[in-house]
């Protein structure tokens, strides 16, 4: 994944132009099909590195092969981008991608343990995990509860989104349901891979309406 910004050193609040090519290693060509997947061609994560901007998005699709995010950056600082793709006869993928905003970048990000329940847009997530302190290399059941259920909608063809992101901004996780039935009650599994503190993102739709709540879930390792 070939990620070209302009102009170069983008300013902030000022329009800046991705560009994303997809490159076949092997034949060194430029991917030009992609399977839908989700509804769209490409899911596009943007996160800052106090973790306090979170996108979830999708470039357009262009004749020659590229996608094209115009997107204005509110900060300065490091930003990761998450490309989720399909290419036609691969396999799907997640690369991600670093662009550095000049000027004073945000303080560390400190993430402690945050289970709190979060009023987002028009309905209240809960959650809880089994186990209730998440190991590494283990699978983690995340139990998220939202009310009112009466109104869920499927997002981009499932019933939630989730992104994780470790506190250093390394790991980027993208993922989906395991369980869920358009009730109150919808279980992700995640496998997190090392002993860090991560942000969870989840999405929802209500009634027309996307709800992105977030939780902060320490990691730890028996090892």
């Amino acid at each position: 994944m070939d990620l070209k910004v302009a102009p170069p050193a983008p300013k902030v609040m000022e329009p800046a132009r991705l560009q994303i090519d997809i490159r076949d290693p092997w034949k060194d060509k430029t991917v030009t099909h992609f399977q839908e997947v989700h509804e769209q061609l490409f899911h596009l994560f943007v996160v800052s590195q106090d973790m306090k901007v979170f996108v979830h998005d999708h470039p357009i699709f262009q004749e020659d092969g590229s996608f094209v995010y115009n997107y204005k950056f509110p900060q300065p600082g490091m930003y990761r981008l998450l490309g989720d793709f399909y290419p036609d006869g691969a396999t799907p993928q997640l690369i991600a991608k670093t662009v550095f905003v000049p000027g004073t970048p945000p303080a560390p990000v400190t993430l402690s343990r945050d289970y709190s329940p979060k009023e987002v847009e028009n309905m209240k997530v809960e959650l809880v995990t089994d186990p209730p302190q998440p190991i590494a290399h283990t699978k983690t059941m995340m139990f998220f509860k939202v009310t009112p259920a009466e109104g869920l909608e499927k997002l981009l063809g499932a019933w939630g989104h989730m992104l994780a992101a470790s506190d250093d901004l390394v790991d980027l996780i993208h993922t989906h349901p395991f369980l869920a039935d358009g009730g109150p009650n919808i279980q992700f599994n995640v496998i997190f891979p090392r002993e860090r503190a991560y942000r969870v993102w989840v999405q929802f739709q209500r009634k027309g309406v996307v709800n992105t709540a977030y939780f902060d879930v320490p990691v730890t390792d028996l090892h």
